[in-house]
């Protein structure tokens, strides 16, 4: 597979994405040292989940959003964290045999073969409510910004966004779907969070709503999907190697799919699309967007 070229980036980029990475993980080895986790069992299968490596895309939107708009790694540290911790939430779940039914995740067994299903609830029921703590124990930003910040976690993650795509997805198993459908389902299970990361990362910032805000929303939302698209197609012709997990999943599982829907060729086109469209909603946003489209080209290029 030849990856689409990327004519925006710059020999720093992938040096700042690995700066990003290391200090989320920082982060996260700091929230993880629970004083008392219920039993070291749990914090441990917590810690394996956590910090099993990623592409930890949410949280460089996070540090990458927040950065353009003027605020410092310190404002960004703990919203980068909650996002992760509900992304890894998300995975565990995802995994277990009553949802996605995966062996595999970064390469190594999932949680629940590397514990048990019991355990591996508990992770995810523990990560989400932790994600909560650490952005409602921030003291950096003021107890409003604060409360907008929980809000727009919460909206991301609920119904309306990651757990309602999921329910979306289970009940399509074995159907087709349309266009707008898949896509519907890809905007909340894998849109909404990475929509929200990037607004956590502009309110972290102090951005206040108008055109900026607007934009980066817009952004947000096209990127997410974009990347979920390219997802679906590395799930059929991406290297298993480099993808840390099996290819073939949701075809094996009677998934509908981008792909699966209107080919691999339309599905590339309308990532790139996207892409194109997520660029476009920066304008507003002049060089301080500079950074974010960058990203927008590596989502839709990456291998992995």
């Amino acid at each position: 597979m030849v990856a689409d070229p990327n004519p925006q980036m710059n020999q720093d980029f992938p040096q700042r994405l690995a700066q990003y990475r290391s200090r989320v993980e920082r982060m996260l080895e700091k929230y993880l040292d629970l004083p008392d986790p219920g039993t070291p069992r749990l914090c441990e299968a917590m810690r394996y989940s956590a910090l099993g490596g990623g592409k930890r895309l949410r949280p460089i939107l996070v540090y990458m959003t927040g950065e353009s708009l003027g605020a410092s790694l310190a404002q960004l540290d703990a919203p980068a964290a909650a996002v992760e911790l509900i992304h890894v939430y998300s995975l565990v779940h995802d995994d277990l045999p009553a949802m996605d039914d995966d062996d595999l995740r970064r390469g190594r067994p999932t949680c629940h073969r590397a514990y048990d299903e019991a355990t591996a609830i508990l992770v995810g029921d523990a990560l989400q409510a932790l994600a909560f703590e650490v952005l409602a124990g921030d003291q950096t930003p003021s107890p409003a910004l604060r409360i907008e910040m929980i809000r727009a976690l919460a909206h991301a993650a609920g119904t309306s966004g990651m757990a309602g795509g999921q329910a979306v997805d289970l009940a399509a198993v074995g159907q087709t779907l349309s266009v707008e459908a898949v896509e519907n389902m890809h905007q909340r299970k894998t849109g909404a969070l990475i929509r929200g990361s990037v607004l956590l990362g502009a309110l972290a910032a102090g951005t206040p709503e108008g055109p900026p805000l607007r934009a980066l929303e817009r952004f947000g939302s096209q990127i997410g999907l974009a990347f979920q698209i390219q997802d679906d197609i590395l799930d059929v012709e991406g290297d298993p190697a480099l993808l840390g997990k099996a290819t073939g999943a949701d075809a094996a599982h009677l998934k509908p799919t981008y792909p699966s829907t209107v080919g691999l060729q339309l599905a590339r086109n309308r990532a790139r699309q996207l892409r194109d469209d997520a660029v476009a909603a920066l304008a507003p946003l002049g060089e301080r967007g500079a950074a974010l489209t960058e990203l927008a080209h590596f989502v839709v290029s990456r291998v992995s």
